[in-house]
């Protein structure tokens, strides 16, 4: 297996410059902030950017976790990459990763100065300070299932080269601000969960009224049930599937939450 290494100062852009490096150089398995990511998938690992604390974090990223350490060797033994890239903030860190994971000390070493201008460095720095927002080289799809409910947001990035069948290729990834940014804690109140669930299922037509609404957390999502009293005469199943895929909807767009399941039950006919 030949390992590359990316390396830069922490806010400089290697994140957001992952995939492109990646597609450069023929790559297409990156570690970066304790994932393990082919392509558009994460395949295994824990993002040091779900850590409660800064320290936490750089310990994930360094995968100090035994059982971490473990799962990302797995995948890696299953999978056989030629190639990998492993992001770090210093050639030393990258080594050290290697070494953790049983990989052979990286051949290649490429600097965000060698790819980036100081204008863009500088950049990078000033919206993280700023915002308190990193980059997943994931797409929004993939990073939802373990950030449910931390702000999003997609991002997408043409490549220069195109594909064997001529499209232009295209890199996906996501922005999010971690528990440890220092703008603080983002968090959504159940109530207001309640709230937008209720104003979107009574906007289904067919819906007379919306009754009880519980919500079941989990660490990948919510689970959402509705009791609805629907108007005579209407196709009850037709109904309920609308609710699911409108609930669903609005609350994924506002929220940012991962919706795992939307359950609605007809418990009353209105003649309304």
């Amino acid at each position: 297996m030949e390992i590359f290494a990316f390396i830069g100062p922490s806010g400089t852009g290697k994140s957001y410059r992952a995939q492109v490096v990646a597609h450069e150089y023929g790559i297409e398995y990156i570690i970066d902030d304790g994932l393990l990511i082919k392509g558009s998938k994460v395949l295994a690992g824990h993002s040091a950017k779900r850590e409660a604390t800064k320290i936490s974090a750089i310990k994930r990223a360094l995968f100090t976790d035994l059982d971490h350490v473990a799962e990302v060797i797995a995948v890696l033994e299953e999978h056989r990459p030629e190639r990998l890239l492993i992001l770090g903030t210093s050639l030393g860190m990258v080594e050290k990763i290697a070494d953790l994971l049983h990989l052979p000390t990286p051949a290649n070493v490429i600097d965000i100065e060698d790819i980036s201008s100081r204008l863009e460095i500088n950049r990078a720095k000033r919206i993280r300070s700023q915002r308190g927002t990193h980059v997943i080289p994931a797409p929004t799809f993939e990073v939802k299932k373990s950030f449910s409910g931390y702000l999003l947001d997609p991002l997408r990035v043409f490549l220069n080269k195109r594909s064997e069948y001529g499209e232009n290729l295209v890199a996906e990834k996501s922005v999010v601000r971690p528990t440890f940014s220092s703008l603080g804690k983002f968090f959504i109140a159940d109530n207001v969960l309640v709230a937008i669930a209720a104003r979107a299922c009574s906007e289904v037509p067919g819906v007379s009224r919306v009754g009880r609404i519980s919500l079941e957390t989990r660490e990948e999502g919510i689970i959402v049930s509705i009791d609805t009293t629907v108007k005579y005469g209407v196709l009850i199943p037709e109904v309920l599937r609308n609710v699911q895929v409108f609930v669903k909807e609005i609350l994924e767009n506002m929220t940012a939450l991962n919706v795992l399941a939307v359950n609605a039950v007809a418990r009353k006919v209105s003649i309304d």
